[in-house]
């Protein structure tokens, strides 16, 4: 998985005041949990721009006075008006430690049932699991190039040793279903062949 660097300053004060004071300033306050205990630190809220506007994950890389911290995205709060990022929580990973992370799915292929006027819904966006740093995936990509009207896909089809889907085997990524244009080229195809074999008929008659 890609990392993005951000780099910040230990906070000694974390008081109203302080916090306010950090805010005017342009800079966000946030708390690094998952370690011996929580690590407080302030960022420009510029620098978090790559991390939070996109629909990308990523693992951050803290770095504050001379030290380094792993981490990962655990909580964001927004200004309700302003949509300005007021706090941040990360949570600390190490390589040996398994942490849990939703990661977006990718759908890729031309399905067949789409193809014939099928409707493709997804309904997951984005899939929990659980791995080791190491193992955690930028994306899941999801073919769907052989899915037919009326199919549908599980998560067991993107299972992998690398990491642990935190859903139910049942739970559905997508599904192409029907629709009337799909449903009347169906009967077309249907009569057709009716038609040629009934022609066939007629031929084997008339020998």
């Amino acid at each position: 998985m890609k990392s993005i660097t951000i780099n910040g300053s230990q906070r000694e004060s974390v008081g109203k005041k302080a916090t306010k004071a950090l805010r005017d300033a342009g800079k966000v306050p946030c708390v690094v949990y998952g370690g011996e205990a929580p690590i407080h630190f302030s960022a420009n809220e510029l620098s978090f721009s790559k991390l939070v506007y996109t629909p990308d994950v990523h693992t951050v890389v803290i770095e504050m006075d001379g030290k380094k911290v792993d981490a990962i995205l655990q909580d964001i709060q927004f200004h309700p008006v302003t949509d300005r990022i007021l706090h941040i929580d990360f949570y600390q990973i190490s390589d040996d430690k398994e942490v849990m992370l939703e990661i977006p799915v990718r759908i890729t292929g031309n399905s067949a049932g789409v193809r014939n006027g099928g409707n493709l819904r997804i309904v997951s966006r984005k899939l929990r699991i659980k791995a080791i740093p190491a193992n955690l995936p930028d994306i899941i990509e999801v073919d769907i190039t052989e899915m037919k009207i009326g199919d549908k896909l599980y998560v067991t089809s993107v299972a992998s040793d690398k990491y642990t889907i935190l859903h139910s085997d049942n739970e559905v990524i997508c599904q192409v279903r029907t629709s009337r244009t799909a449903v009347a080229e169906e009967e077309e195809e249907e009569e057709g062949e009716e038609g040629a074999e009934a022609a066939e008929g007629a031929e084997a008659a008339a020998e």
